[in-house]
């Protein structure tokens, strides 16, 4: 899962007292990260990074920090367009409101300069925190995993649309449980038919279910006829292995 940025300061805090706040474009710092706010699980005077261990940092999880320049110079932007805002509304000129970097003293306004100060040490940082070691994932594997998250949210709204998972009208265990199994081994086929054919599994139901034998029966003889598959829906067939005898 994704860190919030404000976390940055105690994870990286060994980083921070020997390097300040100077990264190189795509370092990676694998560190721990407390579990509790309470809790202090780095000790800065140690130049060296702790490796998490679930056996020795119990109150801690593993957190992946990594530094982009591109990230950088987008925070650096949002940052200056909250920073404009703030004293916009410390000056009058737009509606009071909750605002980032502006501080209240009963009727005064002022700019937090130390929030906007922390705020501008931490641009280019995203972190991840997992609780799987490093001899089971290295942290480039963590980042690129955390990255591909999108596919697991598209699999549940396919879950909800396409497959219909929702809404349930069954009562029993049994029942309820079955229909799951039902949507869950369709999700399997809907994606591994768009991994084969680069199309959305709507699409190709879509293409594809017009697509049906007719069945004739006529004095005690029985004839099936297959339809005739135009070129599109042949090539959709193909790349998913079935043939026209199929």
């Amino acid at each position: 899962m994704g860190s919030r940025s404000v976390t940055a300061p105690a994870d990286l805090a060994s980083h921070f007292h020997w390097n300040g706040d100077v990264f190189a474009d795509g370092q990676i710092i694998d560190t721990v990260t407390p579990r509790h706010a309470r809790s202090v699980v780095n000790d800065p005077k140690l130049r060296v990074e702790p490796v998490w261990d679930p056996t020795s940092h119990p109150a801690a999880w593993r957190a992946v920090w990594q530094y982009s320049s591109r990230r950088a110079r987008r925070d650096q932007r949002t940052l200056a367009a909250q920073e404009a805002r703030a004293r916009a509304v410390i000056d009058g000129s737009k509606p009071v409101k909750a605002t980032r970097f502006v501080k209240v003293d009963g009727k005064d306004r002022s700019l937090d300069e130390a929030s906007l100060e922390r705020a501008r040490s931490l641009v280019g940082l995203k972190g991840y925190v997992t609780n799987l070691p490093v001899t089971v994932m290295p942290a480039g594997e963590v980042i690129a995993h955390y990255h591909e998250l999108w596919h697991v949210e598209q699999s549940f709204r396919m879950s909800k649309t396409d497959l219909r998972a929702r809404p349930i009208f069954h009562h029993t265990r049994d029942a309820i449980e079955a229909h799951l199994t039902i949507v869950f081994a369709a999700l399997a086929v809907a994606r591994a038919v768009q991994e084969q054919t680069g199309l959305a599994i709507g699409n190709v139901v879509k293409q594809l279910r017009p697509l049906r034998s007719a069945t004739v029966a006529i004095n005690g003889a029985t004839q099936t006829f297959p339809p005739q598959i135009p070129g599109s829906q042949a090539e959709i067939l193909a790349q998913l292995g079935v043939g026209p005898t199929h």
